[in-house]
């Protein structure tokens, strides 16, 4: 028999069926809602949010370190998106919430700036595609190429795939099974697609004004070719959930049962674009494939590639317990629902099984609940002094440490007016999760800094304004200023309405828990590809939680949760708000810009405003450039803040991949 990853020069299936992965056993039971897991999503959502985000771009799409190929349909270079994922404690003030866990052995100034390049040079392949692939995939996912059929650890089956009968056949044989998402059958390569008929040419991008058009109309091409194409397999009792594209959804019902399978065809990723895979004309992280700028892309080669994907497999089998779902945030999402099948089972834990929509509000809330901080001032003489650095700090992993620790609220709320809704808000243990609609005053009544933002988005520096705020602002708002506050009494926000839940609990703290662990063993490993993934999960998890449209089947709907999401927003914002008073008593430096969870300062040259610790949420070094005589010039005479956020975007364009600007804060 030949090594893994040999060709085989037959098609012929084995006479035994692959060994199904003993890690398996949580979503096998036709007893359980994981055997049908996806079997009622609604065919919008599968179309507009879950499609696999696992699926790959045109062969010919350039990666970070590669030439420019030759395709008529390759897509513009890529950017990426910039926040990496952290992994432990949060803040150093609730580590019994997170399990103490630390970061591992990233330092700071590669961890937050992405470290995209980490292994990854002219002179080999990056670290990763040298580790060794696991069993755990195996029985729930098979790998195709053009030279023939793998199981994600290696082991051949068949020779090459070359019609949709043997397709069929092979979906057969392997009877895999779910893993918190349908089982997947993976097309790797452009002649393992032509293999089976499924080719496209939809044009050049140089023959069009707009990325978008030929993108619509690839897709267009790829659903017709996949139409005209599965005939047979729909004929032979198989069944699609939705129309056809780079994933084809494909579900057979033998009496009660119904077994579903993802056909992944990962060449033709680029016709489908949403906020996990990019913005506008460029491709970001696209799941468990990587990100082509970042250099964590599968291989260009078919059987290298089809390896270290079966690698990737295996190790998010491994470490999370499921399969890469349809988008990064559909793999959060599994994450999460695993984890309610579990404690469902045994009757510990929290389990949220309603949705949790925002409750009918007296007038429509300003904008987002709990709005990611924006801010830039035109720097002064003080700022300016002995200033040698442009340095932007960042929240390791912000959003994760807040899901960990936070206490949110779950079941049907009770609606409170006048001294009901005050007297609510005093409690032993603190207001308990809710809704408050509030008064916040006007910012120059308060004896507040005048170099930092005012301290709540929503707040006016002239006028006071009512709001709804979580409880997380609540508590804010009362904290002193020292601490990022503005050290008001409950009295002083004159609490006119609130929606308060009548249960609450840390519902994600185990979700975080497993993330921050495999982020560990990610970072242990130099496995850069890997720990970008699991960014890109909880990000894209923590950011659907708003929109119910992501989420209308009725087995989802649980994932819709605006008001945790606006928690877990609220948190980071005074979170570091705080760190920007610590900054200011401690270095006498205050910000000139923040966006989401990262500060921009002006340092002099051994100056470190840095966390020390590696916990989750901690601020690292995100981006440390040196101030050329020109910025300098440029920052002193600045008009207004746009032109210094075009004076800091220019200093910092060699590392505009890691930009927050569509971080955390755009999902």
């Amino acid at each position: 028999m030949s090594s893994p990853w040999e060709q085989i020069p037959l098609f012929a299936l084995p006479e035994t069926t692959p060994t199904t992965s003993p890690s398996s056993t949580d979503d096998v039971l036709p007893d359980d809602d994981a055997v049908s897991v996806d079997a009622d999503v609604d065919v919008a959502a599968d179309r507009a949010d879950s499609e696999p985000a696992a699926a790959a771009h045109p062969e010919s799409l350039e990666r970070s370190d590669v030439a420019e190929a030759e395709s008529t349909s390759t897509p513009p270079s890529p950017e990426t998106d910039s926040e990496a994922a952290g992994s432990a404690a949060v803040d150093g003030d609730d580590e019994d919430a997170t399990g103490s866990e630390t970061a591992g052995n990233e330092t700071a100034g590669s961890e937050e700036a992405g470290s995209e390049e980490a292994g990854n040079d002219a002179a080999g392949p990056p670290v990763w595609e040298a580790l060794p692939a696991g069993e755990d995939a195996d029985g729930h996912a098979l790998i195709v190429t053009a030279a023939g059929t793998y199981t994600p650890s290696g082991r051949e089956l068949t020779g090459p795939v070359d019609s949709v009968e043997k397709l069929d056949k092979l979906i057969r044989w392997a009877s895999l099974t779910p893993l918190g998402a349908p089982a997947q059958i993976w097309v790797v390569g452009q002649a393992a697609c032509e293999l089976l008929g499924w080719i496209i040419d939809p044009g050049s991008e140089d023959d069009v004004d707009d990325m978008e058009a030929l993108r619509n109309r690839a897709a267009q091409e790829l659903t017709a070719v996949l139409h005209a194409t599965l005939t047979p397999m729909l004929n032979a009792g198989w069944e699609l959930r939705g129309d056809p594209g780079h994933v084809v959804h494909l579900s057979r019902s033998i009496g009660n049962f119904t077994s579903m399978v993802d056909v992944v065809i990962e060449p033709y990723v680029w016709t489908y674009w949403n906020k996990d895979f990019g913005w506008h004309n460029r491709v970001g992280d696209m799941g468990i494939l990587g990100s082509p700028t970042a250099g964590t892309y599968l291989p260009d080669d078919d059987l290298p590639a089809a390896r270290e994907l079966g690698r990737r497999l295996a190790w998010c089998a491994q470490h999370l317990g499921v399969l890469p779902g349809p988008t990064p945030a559909r793999t959060g999402a599994a994450l999460v629902d695993k984890i309610k099948r579990e404690r469902t089972r045994s009757g510990k834990g929290i389990v949220v099984t309603t949705p949790g929509s925002v409750p009918p509000l007296d007038g429509p809330p300003r904008g987002d609940l709990e709005p990611a901080v924006g801010w830039t001032r035109v720097p002064d003489a003080q700022d300016l002094d002995n200033a040698h650095r442009l340095v932007s700090i960042d929240q390791r992993a912000a959003y994760l440490a807040s899901a960990g620790m936070l206490e949110f609220g779950y079941g049907q709320p009770q609606h409170l007016t006048g001294g009901a809704a005050a007297a609510a808000a005093v409690g032993d243990k603190g207001a308990p999760f809710g809704l408050w609609r509030i008064t916040l005053p006007p910012g120059q009544t308060l004896s507040l800094p005048e170099k930092l933002p005012l301290p709540h988005p929503h707040m006016l520096a002239d006028q006071p304004v009512q709001t709804w705020v979580t409880t997380v602002s609540l508590d804010g708002l009362c904290s002193p200023v020292a601490d990022g506050g503005i050290g008001a009494e409950l009295d002083d926000l004159d609490i006119t309405e609130a929606w308060v839940y009548p249960q609450q609990g840390r519902a994600l703290d185990k979700w975080a828990k497993i993330l921050r662990e495999a982020r560990k063993t990610a970072v242990d490993t130099d496995d850069e590809a890997t720990k970008r993934f699991l960014g890109t999960c909880y990000k894209g998890y923590i950011g659907r939680m708003v929109n119910p449209d992501m989420w209308t089947a009725k087995q989802m709907q649980h994932h819709h949760q605006p008001l945790w999401r606006a928690s877990i927003i609220a948190h980071c914002r005074w979170r570091g708000r705080r760190v920007a008073m610590r900054i200011a008593r401690e270095h006498n430096r205050w910000p000139v810009r923040t966006v989401t969870d990262s500060w921009v300062y002006l340092l002099s040259g051994g100056e470190d405003i840095a966390d020390p610790s590696e916990a989750l949420g901690k601020m690292s070094v995100e981006k440390d450039m040196v101030l050329t005589d020109t910025l300098l010039s440029d920052l002193a005479s600045a008009q207004d803040v746009h032109e210094v956020n075009l004076a800091i975007k220019a200093a910092f364009a060699d590392n505009e991949d890691t930009d927050d600007d569509e971080g955390e804060g755009a999902l």
